[in-house]
């Protein structure tokens, strides 16, 4: 089993979904994409983001959260991130692996989610006045903290 889940609930652009795709693979992590999506997942963009890794890739697709959730209760090891948090992603405890969740690009995760698990939303430290950076790039720098906890990389 991986150790690692990253779930992207509603993404809105191919080539973010294909670099984390790609990303999973390397990490052999999980990728959980929630409907609905801003594209169609043979949309040659996320093919060509994802390269040829995309045929080795572990991906399921949701009808939506709540149909992930029947089958993946949240638990203490389902961590959500967003730009609003208080915590920042350091504080979190990784070392057991789990669920990695990341909302929309243009709008993040759903405001009742943050509130509902208030206690395990973490945000990635940023310079003040920037909004947010991209997806991707925010999954990376989760996914391989997360590893570095775990040190889940000593087993790749």
């Amino acid at each position: 089993m991986a150790a690692f889940e990253i779930v992207l609930v509603e993404p809105q652009i191919p080539q973010n979904t294909g670099n984390i795709g790609r990303l999973c693979v390397a990490t052999d992590s999980i990728l959980h994409l929630i409907h609905p999506l801003g594209f169609s997942t043979s949309q040659k963009e996320l093919k060509r983001a994802g390269l040829d890794y995309w045929q080795h890739l572990q991906v399921y697709e949701w009808a939506d959260l709540d149909t992930f959730w029947h089958t993946y209760s949240p638990n203490e090891r389902h961590f959500f991130f967003s730009t609003k948090a208080e915590q920042i992603y350091f504080d979190a405890d990784f070392s057991q692996g789990g669920f990695l969740y990341f909302g929309r690009e243009d709008a993040g995760l759903n405001e009742s989610i943050l509130h509902t698990y208030h206690t395990q939303v973490y945000k990635l430290p940023m310079k003040a006045g920037v909004r947010s950076i991209n997806l991707a790039t925010s999954v990376g720098a989760a996914l391989y903290e997360g590893m570095r906890q775990c040190q889940c990389y000593k087993i790749l």
